[in-house]
């Protein structure tokens, strides 16, 4: 699959005008641009009969915004950060997932993130799938390893050459990192003192962009550095684009994970259960692992059984237990924090 069908992929959505649209027996799900595959929706609606509706977001701010100018009952099943599930429990949007829903016996240990996903007791959300936010590069253009030292990416040399991934959380959580600020310590103070440096990197960026402008920049040579970028963004160009590579500095990274959880207002229940039972089987996994949008890691380790090697190769499934020990998980800023990252974000877009 070439570059431009895959950024039609991952921008195509259906957008709901309202539940008179929707057929009763239909599924809506408020998704990351991975679900929208259709490799990965077909099999599930042939099964049961029914088509599965997508919209999808990026950030759970938008996510949250989307639900709060919808109807109860407009959307069954959301694709949410692992780190916000709490936010949306307090918020009562989640809805409580049967006991027996979703065993998570063969995932991997670090991304059942039970904390996250559930609240006194009572399961709302599931890991589905986990990657890393930090360096992707092309190795043909930028030395490996002056990569391995977040630092030098402020560098002279690489001016006019970057890449930034346009989503604040992990990008001031690397940036923070490089500072030496571990994301469970990002304050307003702390935050605040990274000014300067995102100000720097900025005026160092070709552009700030999404998913997709991010990985087309890399994948053509417009630039040759993504900060924030990972596995997510090379792997699926793999086969195509052997020079396209991605590593874990010496000060660390950050590892992104996406839960996903029924909706309390959803009239469909029974089926978005299932839902949530397909995309953490085996094989739901596999295909979301490669989805043509992104890749990542499958949390269920059974999909290695339904994965081919070289696949499991792009993701380096051999290398997650390194991995997962030297990275951080997202900041979860309250109120105050978050406004005072998005305030410290917007500036730097504006420099």
């Amino acid at each position: 699959m070439n570059l431009t069908t895959r950024a039609f992929l991952a921008t195509t959505t259906l957008v709901l005008s309202g539940a008179s649209a929707i057929a009763a027996e239909d599924l809506n799900a408020l998704i990351w641009c991975d679900h929208a595959d259709p490799a990965l929706l077909e099999p599930f609606e042939q099964a049961h009969g029914i088509r599965v509706n997508v919209k999808e977001y990026e950030g759970t701010a938008a996510g949250l915004a989307i639900l709060d100018q919808s109807r109860p009952g407009d959307w069954d099943v959301m694709v949410i950060d692992a780190v916000d599930v709490g936010r949306a429990v307090d918020l009562g949007l989640l809805a409580a997932l049967p006991d027996d829903a979703v065993p998570t016996d063969s995932f991997f240990p670090e991304v059942v993130m039970t904390d996250n996903n559930s609240r006194d007791g009572i399961t709302y959300a599931v890991t589905e799938k986990f990657g890393y936010n930090t360096i992707a590069y092309n190795k043909n253009n930028v030395d490996p390893a002056a990569m391995e030292d977040m630092s030098n990416l402020w560098s002279d040399e690489y001016a006019g050459r970057i890449a930034v991934y346009d989503y604040y959380l992990p990008v001031l959580g690397l940036v923070g990192l490089e500072q030496g600020v571990a994301t469970a310590d990002l304050n307003a103070d702390a935050v605040e003192g990274l000014r300067d440096r995102m100000y720097a990197l900025k005026s160092s960026a070709r552009q700030v962009s999404d998913v997709v402008a991010s990985q087309t920049a890399l994948a053509t040579g417009e630039v040759d550095i993504l900060i924030g970028g990972g596995e997510w963004i090379t792997a699926v160009l793999s086969a195509e684009s052997p020079e396209l590579d991605w590593t874990i500095p010496k000060q660390g990274a950050l590892r992104w994970a996406q839960s996903i959880a029924v909706l309390e207002g959803s009239e469909n229940k029974d089926m978005a259960v299932e839902f949530v039972k397909y995309i953490t089987s085996a094989e739901g996994q596999a295909r979301l692992a490669t989805s043509s949008c992104y890749w990542g890691m499958p949390a269920n380790t059974a999909a290695g059984d339904v994965l081919s090697d070289a696949e499991k190769t792009a993701l380096r499934w051999d290398q997650q237990a390194d991995y997962l020990a030297r990275t951080q998980l997202y900041p979860v800023p309250d109120a105050d924090l978050d406004k005072a990252m998005q305030d410290l974000w917007t500036d730097m877009l504006q420099q």
